[in-house]
């Protein structure tokens, strides 16, 4: 590796900058810190210096973090162990300099980059809002290695420190110096002049002094410094963590642990620990899956289709929305929060109001949960104006229609839009399932259509489908694909099909539960067979979530265009037409009250339901997990998408699918290919049933000899 760190001495203020010529990004490479020690010694050596300065030449990056590579790599419990220490024992060497040391970060600071500020004597950042300070491990199955689980709880005590690192919260400028995380902000223009008047000031002892942080009083103080407060602190920690990882992600629950025994442990013997901890936590699976969906999640919020790399997407400013339902609002109010004006158009006032209603009440939460001031949710509100006509849609770059999911009704909607917005308007439809060739018969240009499917809530699921049709042009694709991400959400590329991929494969699932469900599981039991696994809800409990018409009429939608092995199941049959809907109408396979929901006796009483024994969990599951690998296959198949990749990030991001599995095709591979085609071929026989015929790609795979991500299976 080439010169990654730099030093320069400035009459007695030494500065050490990271700038790797060769990276996008700085990140802290063995190399890297190896370089950056030597710069620390020459410092210590030379008593002309009496300040050292540590900043980065990147543009918004102070430092990334770790070589997430090298954590790959790492194979056993005792490399993992001496790579931590190997990193502490550097930022120590910074730690006990005894000048002042001095972090500029005007950028990214997270992981190792956050460490190595945390050993710094004082730290200084912009307002650039790209500044993002925090130790987000825990993301990646691990905690934090270089001091960080010892340094930041003795700066900003142990309640912000297990809130920092339990949530892997990233904190910006603003909220870092109100925390006492930084000791000053200041502003990018004259960033220099700035920084040399606080190295002048923390020259002087007794200006140095005075700029130390004291902790905050009242219960935090309690809280912080008294046994008492240290195991109330521990004991809600441990609570909330269990709640939320149900036990399937070690790294919390160890950063609980660690923390909770080094405390008030001397820096030596803390740090021992942490490497210890660091790693046990590396080379377990949960980390190497983590990882995997790192790299599949980055890969995918910047991937962009080769036809579409010497594009200039387009910048939009105002869209329209048709349809001010529940979507509908949802999708008005994320666009207006990212500063596009929007224009929601609906036949009545009543329906234009509830859309209103709903896109403020998620800037009143924003404003609750202080991500926002009122004055801010106020202005974002403003962006949305409403009409019952096309009044305002002529200057629309875009218009996304979210009107009710009728094919009919959605084709004649295009044809009025088509008539009252330029002639250049991107148009997309956030049909869930229908066919997006079929709607651009009914527009002017089906070059610049495609469809722009959210999944519900719009502001929380952070995935949306794009669907491409016959003529949609890839100056479309690259627009859609911009707006996407400038929502701040992860696009994948669909081929337009009966439930396109999601819906597709999440339904085959939903469907087998019922099949299960016919066949005397109880709901509870088949719900829980998929929460054990790690799945948010169980099938029957989402399908009451999304409603029980709009699944079976998905089901109906894919039974059509794919044929009988989406036939719905009887169970969906007999409860659609009691109208039990789910959530929506109180009751569907749950009775849903304030405070909690059961399963539905009235549903259940029109199975023959049975005890279920333990032993048959893993079978059960097994139905419910090969369903959605067969029919993920079938996708690669009828090239659907042409990566298993977007699978896997569709699954994880649209449905839940856990990540410490690695996704589902990724499971799949650690399932074996041979083992799945088996399993399947047993269903087949013992229940008489084509759904469960295994796809031809997973024959292919098996005769390879290899699996979704290639390798030996």
């Amino acid at each position: 590796m080439g010169k990654a760190v730099f030093y320069h001495l400035d009459q007695d203020v030494a500065t050490i900058e990271f700038n790797d010529p060769q990276a996008k990004v700085n990140v802290l490479t063995a190399d890297v810190l190896r370089q950056f020690n030597a710069f620390v010694t020459q410092a210590q050596n030379d008593a002309k210096v009496k300040v050292l300065i540590i900043r980065s030449g990147k543009k918004d990056v102070f430092i990334a973090g770790a070589d997430i590579k090298e954590i790959e790599g790492i194979n056993t419990t005792d490399i993992g162990m001496r790579k931590a220490q190997y990193g502490q024992n550097i930022f120590n060497h910074l730690e006990d300099l005894n000048i002042p040391t001095v972090a500029v970060i005007d950028g990214v600071a997270l992981g190792g980059g956050c460490e190595l500020a945390l050993a710094c004597k004082y730290r200084i950042a912009t307002f650039n809002e790209k500044v993002k300070i925090g130790l987000p491990e825990v993301n990646l199955g691990i905690l934090p290695g270089f001091g960080g689980t010892y340094r930041l709880p003795h700066l900003l005590g142990i309640t912000q420190a297990l809130t920092i690192i339990l949530g892997a919260k990233v904190v910006s400028g603003g909220d870092a110096l109100k925390m006492g995380l930084i000791d000053r902000l200041l502003p990018q223009v004259n960033l220099d002049e700035g920084l040399c008047d606080f190295v002048n000031q923390i020259k002087d002892s007794a200006q140095r002094k005075a700029l130390f942080h004291r902790r905050s009083k009242g219960l935090k103080s309690f809280m912080d410094n008294n046994p008492i407060g240290h195991v109330l602190v521990f004991e809600q920690a441990a609570r909330n963590v269990r709640q939320k990882t149900k036990g399937f992600y070690p790294s919390p629950l160890k950063v609980l642990e660690l923390m909770k025994e080094t405390f008030m442990a001397p820096r030596e013997k803390a740090l021992e620990l942490e490497a210890k901890a660091f790693g046990h936590l590396v080379v377990g699976d949960v980390c190497k899956n983590l990882i995997k969906v790192f790299y599949l999640t980055e890969h995918y919020r910047k991937w962009m289709p080769p036809q579409c790399a010497d594009l200039t997407p387009r910048v939009i400013q105002k869209c329209g929305v048709l349809g001010a339902g529940v979507m509908g609002g949802g999708i008005a109010q994320i666009l207006s929060y990212y500063d596009m004006n929007v224009r929601v158009k609906d036949i009545n006032f009543d329906a234009l109001a509830k859309g209103l209603q709903a896109a403020a009440k998620i800037f009143n939460q924003m404003v609750q949960r202080k991500k926002m001031k009122p004055s801010q949710a106020t202005a974002k509100m403003l962006k949305i104006g409403t009409t019952l006509d096309y009044t305002g849609f002529a200057d629309c770059d875009c218009v996304i229609e979210a009107v009710v999911e009728n094919m009919e009704v959605k084709k004649k909607v295009f044809a009025q839009c088509s008539q009252n917005v330029a002639k250049d308007a991107l148009l997309f439809t956030n049909t869930s399932a229908l066919s997006v060739n079929e709607m651009a018969q009914a527009v002017n240009n089906p070059s610049r259509f495609m469809g722009f499917h959210f999944f519900n809530p719009v502001h929380r699921m952070p995935l949306v489908e794009l669907i491409t049709g016959k003529e949609t042009s890839w100056q479309t694709i690259a627009d859609a694909l911009a707006l996407v991400r400038r929502m701040g959400k992860t696009p994948i590329l669909v081929k337009d099909s009966p439930g396109f991929l999601i819906n597709r494969i999440l339904l085959a699932y939903i469907n087998e539960a019922g099949f299960l469900l016919q066949e005397g599981v109880p709901v509870s039991v088949i719900d829980q067979l998929m929460t054990d696994f790690g799945m948010p809800v169980g099938p029957l409990a989402l399908s009451d979530e999304v409603g029980l018409d709009v699944g079976i009429k998905v089901l109906y939608i894919l039974q059509q265009g794919l044929g009988e092995r989406f036939k719905p199941a009887e169970i969906f049959v007999k409860v659609f037409e009691r109208k039990l809907l789910g959530k929506k109408s109180g009751s569907g396979f749950y009775v849903h009250r304030t405070g909690g929901r059961s399963p539905n006796k009235v549903i259940e009483s029109l199975c023959a339901i049975k005890p279920v024994a333990a032993q048959q969990y893993k079978e059960l599951r097994d139905r419910l997990l090969l369903v959605m690998i067969n029919e993920a296959a079938r996708c690669l198949e009828d090239k659907i998408v042409d990566q298993p990749g977007t699978i896997d990030v569709g699954m994880i991001l649209g449905t839940g699918f856990p990540p410490f599995h690695a996704g589902l095709l990724h499971y799949a591979d650690q399932y074996g290919i041979s083992n799945i085609i088996d399993a399947l071929n047993f269903f087949k026989e013992r229940l008489g049933v084509d759904r469960f015929t295994p796809a031809d790609y997973l024959k292919n795979l098996h005769l390879q000899k290899t699996g979704f991500y290639s390798g030996k299976n």
